[in-house]
């Protein structure tokens, strides 16, 4: 785990690593990033969810009935698939659209210490090009 605390200047930084699972997945990583909140003594901020990666993205959606990931994953399989005649040689070209479409960060609000999500929605690691080690760099600003 690596911390950066500069609280004179109202921010702290840090590094998560996440296992992925296999080529498509959704992993959720809702309660690490609760986690870095809860140990940050910051009570109201925001933090930015970023993904270095140019092949898995960060997204918020449901985590309560697991067919939405899956419907997702399917669909967004079907609408960009892997075996498209793409002229990129790494043979990854699927997985790097799909990040565009998501995208590579996300912020959320923080108060009282809890991150402000809806109900039903949690913070996902959006792989395409797995399994992979993965990088997710978190920033709490005030």
């Amino acid at each position: 785990m690596f911390f950066l605390l500069l609280k004179g200047w109202g921010f702290l930084a840090h590094r998560l690593t996440v296992r992925t699972p296999k080529r498509n997945a959704f992993v959720d990583i809702t309660r690490l990033v609760q986690d870095f909140v809860s140990v940050s003594g910051f009570i109201d901020c925001t933090v930015s969810i970023f993904c270095p990666h140019t092949t898995c993205a960060v997204t918020i959606n449901e985590n309560s009935d697991p067919d939405v990931v899956s419907d997702a994953l399917n669909f967004f399989s079907a609408m960009v698939p892997k075996n498209s005649g793409f002229s990129h040689s790494e043979g990854n070209s699927d997985a790097h659209i799909k990040t565009m479409l998501f995208g590579n960060s996300v912020s959320v609000f923080v108060e009282g210490g809890k991150l402000l999500l809806g109900t039903w929605q949690a913070i996902y690691l959006a792989e395409f090009d797995g399994p992979r080690e993965r990088q997710i760099w978190l920033k709490i600003t005030k």
